[in-house]
């Protein structure tokens, strides 16, 4: 018998199916704000491969996300210059469930309920496989970079600062 968890079909797992992106399946405890390093750390896999989704606003409250490398945060100077905002900062909680559709330590880029504009650093592009939320807390994706930009329509960007 196999000790892996079932994990029922997510709006991101839909998404990626209907989409024919192949991905393997990586349930975790979810620990509350263990963030990228407890779920690199349960499933043995660098926290710079395991990308976070964030939701993010410009200078008008429009949503937007960002994919970055786990062990890096984003400079919001940098990211607001290169796609011709004034600002940009971190929704509330609130707000990046309501345009996401998902819970907060739970959010895909696949699937949102919204269609928003999605920017992933550049640096994540050169990873061989990258581990990704799979719509729920506690569980990952794990999906060839060139997703992100030739299925997804993520732009690149140069926005990381290391954490």
């Amino acid at each position: 018998m196999s000790k892996t968890k079932h994990v029922s079909e997510t709006p991101a797992t839909q998404w990626l199916r209907k989409h024919n992106v192949a991905f393997g399946e990586h349930p975790y405890d979810y620990v509350d704000h263990g963030g990228t390093a407890e779920s690199s750390r349960q499933l043995g896999v660098p926290e710079h491969a395991v990308v976070k989704t964030l939701v993010m606003e410009d200078e008008a409250a429009r949503p937007l996300i960002v994919l970055m490398h786990g062990d890096c945060s984003v400079s919001t100077k940098n990211l607001a210059r290169q796609i011709g905002c004034k600002s940009v900062q971190p929704c509330k909680p609130e707000v990046a469930q309501r345009h996401s559709g998902y819970m907060v330590g739970g959010t895909s880029p696949f699937g949102t309920r919204k269609t928003l504009p999605v920017y992933v650093e550049a640096s994540v592009l050169a990873l061989d496989t990258l581990y990704i939320n799979g719509g729920r807390r506690g569980y990952l994706v794990s999906i060839a970079p060139a997703v992100l930009t030739d299925v997804l329509g993520a732009k690149p960007v140069e926005c990381a600062l290391p954490d």
